[in-house]
């Protein structure tokens, strides 16, 4: 990293990396043509889980190499007059995985309650109701990363 004192520790990562809002996957094709996409997660067992349509360009991607990068946005503020902003981001690289049966159960019940606590026995039921029609992977960590300007 260029600017060693943008450098946070390990656990300030992982802490943007456990509250943040959505992330933005990047794969690359089987010709190295990359490919990014926001998606939204959520972090089980230092694991980050996303669900997704039953095709698309990100699952051809990560079959044909399951190397990802997965970046969070923290925390934002412009400083007009300063010609700079405030922030605070993490990077994780790692691989992903399909995940099935009571794993993928347990990641669309942690998405759930990550963003529809509030209506979590709805949700349970949509999951019931159409875990068919979507799939489910899973990132594991192999670094993490972080830099901010606070």
């Amino acid at each position: 990293m260029r600017r060693n004192d943008r450098l946070i520790t390990h656990s300030e990562s992982f802490s943007i990396l456990e509250n943040g809002q959505f992330g933005t996957l990047s794969t690359a094709s089987c010709d190295g043509e990359p490919y990014g996409v926001p998606l939204n997660y959520c972090l089980i067992d230092n694991c980050i889980y996303f669900h997704c349509a039953l095709e698309g360009r990100k699952i051809n991607n990560i079959a044909a190499n399951p190397k990802v990068s997965f970046c969070v946005v923290g925390r934002t503020e412009v400083l007009p007059d300063k010609f700079s902003t405030k922030y605070e981001s993490c990077i994780v690289q790692g691989f992903a995985y399909e995940s099935f049966g009571e794993e993928k159960q347990k990641a669309l019940e942690g998405i759930v309650r990550k963003y529809s606590v509030d209506f979590a026995s709805e949700g349970f039921e949509f999951i019931e109701k159409y875990k068919d029609k979507t799939r489910v992977f899973k990132i594991t960590i192999e670094t993490i990363s972080g830099k901010a300007r606070r």
